[in-house]
């Protein structure tokens, strides 16, 4: 939702007026778009939850959304739809190319979604967060960059200081609500750092509910000085004083890390079907600002070398520091309002 609600916010204050198109489910998440966005509940469904009952009504219920959606847009036809991915995008995506409106999609990661997929060769622009993008034979991406909150904007390109002889911060995230494979490897691996070097850790962990304590008591029992939780409302702030991030590498947190510029460790979803985590941290990767770990390969052992590795090198993990910031899109939210603004102004191309 925070591509969406970053360019209705800019929208808005261009002077635009912005309706957003989603199913029950996504309408939990709105909260915190701006109270002048209308918002219209649409229905919708996907086929990979629920039971047979379920499944046997998707057609039926995305039917009735494209239908309600078409119904609006001839009501109140927009200038341009922009489609965020997954299936609540659907029926107004399938109205809008119904109806010939202008319309493009967002992908944040490194692989379009099956939604994306699905309209790809059915929109006039395809904006991409993540680069490079994979796309289908014949599409062409525009490289937006995923935009950020404005907490992280505030501190972009933070002085970063580099490991030394001080407390230093290690930031390990695992999605929303941490990532079992990290509350199980991560703590071991920082136990068996150096001691000179694990004594100077500061650690901030986000965990799972049911992996809070253990995480917490295994820490405390190491010595070791942590702040675990289920969830941190302050993540920029102790990215920015982080000297390592380690995390897996959803599309927003990449975004995040490179506009703040920091060290990371990837460790990509293993069970993501497109393995899109993994395109996600390619081009952090490759310009050699972040270290990979595969999900299968992540031991303790092997993330204490790597840990290792950056903590004792300020030369290294200030160049990886440097790295990190080179591959960030602060501006990512005004290149999707500049495309926007193209297909208003009458680039209105009839894609099949």
């Amino acid at each position: 939702m925070f591509p969406a609600q970053a360019l209705a916010e800019s929208m808005l204050s261009l002077g635009w007026r912005v309706r957003l198109s989603t199913d029950a489910r996504g309408a939990r998440y709105v909260g915190g778009f701006p109270k002048a966005v209308e918002i219209d509940v649409v229905g919708s469904a996907t086929f990979a939850r629920g039971g047979l009952a379920a499944k046997a009504l998707v057609p039926f219920r995305v039917a009735g959304g494209i239908g309600l959606s078409m119904a609006r847009m001839l009501r109140d036809r927009p200038e341009v739809v922009v489609g965020f991915g997954g299936y609540p995008t659907i029926p107004a995506m399938s109205a809008a190319w119904t109806l010939r409106v202008p319309r493009m999609i967002h992908e944040q990661n490194g692989v379009l979604g099956r939604v994306n997929q699905l309209f790809a060769r059915r929109v006039d622009h395809v904006a991409c967060g993540t680069w490079p993008t994979e796309l289908p034979t014949g599409v062409t991406g525009i490289h937006t960059g995923n935009p950020v909150r404005r907490a992280v904007l505030d501190r972009a390109g933070a002085p970063y200081i580099p490991p030394g002889d001080y407390p230093m911060s290690l930031l390990i995230l695992g999605g929303s609500q941490g990532a079992r494979i990290l509350s199980d490897i991560v703590p071991q691996a920082i136990a068996n750092l150096p001691d000179e070097v694990r004594g100077r850790v500061r650690v901030s962990h986000q965990a799972r509910p049911e992996d809070l304590d253990r995480v917490a008591a295994f820490y405390a029992g190491e010595g070791i000085t942590a702040d675990v939780q289920t969830f941190f409302d302050d993540v920029p702030e102790r990215m920015a004083e982080a000297q390592l991030v380690i995390s897996r590498s959803g599309a927003s947190t990449v975004a995040d890390v490179s506009i703040i510029g920091r060290p990371a460790i990837w460790v990509p979803l293993g069970q993501a079907i497109r393995d899109e985590q993994t395109a996600n941290a390619r081009q952090l990767v490759d310009a050699g600002a972040a270290i990979l770990i595969p999900e299968s390969k992540l031991t303790a052992e092997s993330l204490t070398e790597q840990v290792a590795n950056v903590l004792e090198s300020a030369d290294g993990a200030q160049q990886m520091a440097r790295a990190a910031l080179g591959c960030s899109t602060p501006d990512a939210t005004e290149r999707l309002v500049a495309l926007v603004e193209d297909l208003a102004v009458g680039q209105k191309g009839d894609p099949k």
